[in-house]
C-alpha cells in the first residue's frame, strides 16, 4: 500500500517587524506570495514583506492545524527555541 505524499504544511513567517506568524497551507509558494501581496492574513498585511523561515509537511490537515495551533500558543522565547531546534534537527538529517 502506497502512502500519500504529505501535502499539508505548517509554516512560519518572519515579518518585517521581526515577529513570527504561523500558518497552514497546501501550497507554500502560493501562500507566501499571497502574504507578500497583502492578500494573506490580516496580521501580515501591515508587516510586509514576510519571509518563510520554517515549514513542515504533514499527511493530514488535522496534524498541520494542530502544529499551527500549538505554535501560536507559545511565548516568543519558546517560539525561538522551537524554531532553533527544528532547524537544527533538519540540518542534522541533511548531514547523514
Amino acid at each position: 500500500m502506497e502512502t500519500a505524499e504529505p501535502n499539508h504544511f505548517f509554516y512560519v513567517l518572519e515579518c518585517r517587524d521581526g515577529s513570527y506568524y504561523g500558518g497552514y497551507t497546501i501550497d507554500l509558494e502560493r501562500r507566501i506570495k499571497q502574504h507578500n501581496e497583502g492578500k494573506g492574513a490580516k496580521y501580515t498585511r501591515a508587516r510586509r514583506p514576510v519571509k518563510m523561515i520554517y515549514s513542515h509537511p504533514f499527511s493530514t490537515k488535522t496534524e498541520a492545524l494542530r502544529a499551527e495551533y500549538e505554535f501560536k500558543q507559545l511565548r516568543r522565547s519558546q517560539k525561538e527555541r522551537y524554531l532553533k531546534e527544528a532547524i537544527e534537527a533538519y540540518a542534522a538529517t541533511k548531514e547523514l
